[in-house]
Formats: structure tokens, sequence, C-alpha cells
């Protein structure tokens, strides 16, 4: 299964149909190139890659919450980001989000689960975690992620991408942009965080179902690519953008 530009427009405009409610909601009535709405994010693991992220989300204007285990640190480098980023602990991000971005060790998944499973249920989970080198290259990533977060509405995405490759793509043209491989069983928040890619400067390349992220697991074709949406596409075998 994969989305065409018009099928995640058509996905966007049924989607409050699909239980969304508040900030969410928002989302899913925005239209064009981005979200167009500010949303409530919380970011479990605001090192390199997830504070990256974050720090574009804050600069399109979204609502975030980074955590660490270093608060006063954190606190100190997102400060001149303005009053749309704020740090906290985990469970504080988890409260807080309405859509939560996952960007910590592999290994800290089964915890972190457990604890915060109360607070994230029936939320979207991006994914951006990979196990250790090697670890799981023949099984789905994907689908051992997701049983360790569960009762959310799993989305995995930023796994196969450097934070470099998205810091640089949020200034560059839009035919350099960098295409991000994401992929999940729920359409309806494939959409929305797709959307979110748009917000942090580059460009969703859906690949389908669930399954298909083993194409962008470590030892995958498309695991750390670091190539335009384009490019992205021909190497995963996928067909060119509508």
């Amino acid at each position: 299964m994969s989305f065409s530009r018009r099928q995640l427009i058509k996905l966007a405009a049924i989607t409050g149909a699909m239980g969304l409610t508040g900030g969410t909601m928002q989302l899913a009535r925005a239209e064009g190139t981005g979200t167009g709405r500010a949303l409530k994010i919380g970011v479990i693991g605001a090192g390199w890659l997830g504070g990256t992220v974050a720090k574009l989300w804050v600069k399109a204007g979204h609502q975030v919450m980074f955590s660490t285990r270093h608060l006063d640190e954190l606190r100190r480098e997102i400060a001149p980001l303005g009053a749309n980023a704020r740090a906290g602990t985990p469970v504080e991000a988890a409260t807080f989000g309405d859509i939560l971005l996952f960007a910590v060790p592999w290994d800290a998944l089964p915890q972190l689960g457990q604890q915060l499973a109360p607070l994230m249920k029936g939320k979207i989970v991006i994914d951006a975690c990979n196990p250790p080198g090697g670890q799981m290259s023949e099984n789905g990533v994907a689908e051992a992620s997701q049983r360790l977060l569960p009762g959310t509405r799993y989305v995995r995405a930023f796994s196969a991408v450097d934070a470099t490759a998205i810091e640089a793509s949020a200034s560059a043209s839009q035919s350099k942009k960098l295409g991000v491989p994401m992929a999940s069983d729920d359409a309806a928040a494939l959409t929305l965080v797709a959307k979110l890619v748009e917000d942090a400067g580059s460009v969703p390349v859906i690949t389908g179902n669930l399954a298909s992220a083993r194409s962008f697991q470590r030892g995958g074709p498309g695991f750390r690519a670091n190539t335009n949406a384009a490019a992205l596409r021909n190497i995963l075998g996928l067909p060119a953008a509508g």
C-alpha cells in the first residue's frame, strides 16, 4: 500500500470521521503544504535527532515540549526559541502532547512504553528509534516497536534519516529537500504525520503499511539514504509522485 499526494489530501478530508479531537482535529482540517495549524507536540528524547526536529516544529508555529534527563541544560538550549518551546520530563511531555515523537535509544522503549502507556493511549506516536546495529535486521523493527508502545496510533518516521540532513533540508530548495520515508497501518495518522514532516522542512515519502517499513530499517535500501524524495522513491521502488 502506498499513497499519492491526491490520496493524502482525500485522507485528510476524512480524518474528522475517525475519532480525532482537539488539536489533532485542527491538523486534519489543514490544507496545502504543512499543517496550517498549531499543535501541541511532546518529544520524548531531545537529543541530536529529536531536538533537531522539535526545533523546526517550534519555528513552524507548533507548541513543543522537549524532554530529557538534563532539564537545566535543555532549558538554556531552547530559551532562544521563545514561548512555544518548553522543557519537561518524559511524563510531562507525554501528558502535554496531542502527538508524541519518540527519539530515544531503542532499548529504552520497553520501560517508557510501560511507564507512559496511560498517557499516550489513543495518541498519534511517531517512532524514530532504531535498535543497535544489526539487531532484528531480518524482522520488522516497526512491528516490534509498535508492540512496545501499546494503545497508540503508531507511525514509523524520521527513523531512517540523519539530523544533519533534516536541518539542511529546512533551508534547501524544494527539489533538494530531504525525502523522509514513513509507514503506518493507520492511514489518517499517516496523513497527519506527513504534514508534520513538511512542517519540519522535508518531504514525506510514504512506503505503505507498517510492514513496508522494513524497506527503510537498518539494512534496507532506504536506511540513511539521506537524499531527495524523487531519488528515495526510486531507491525504494515506489512510483513517481503524482
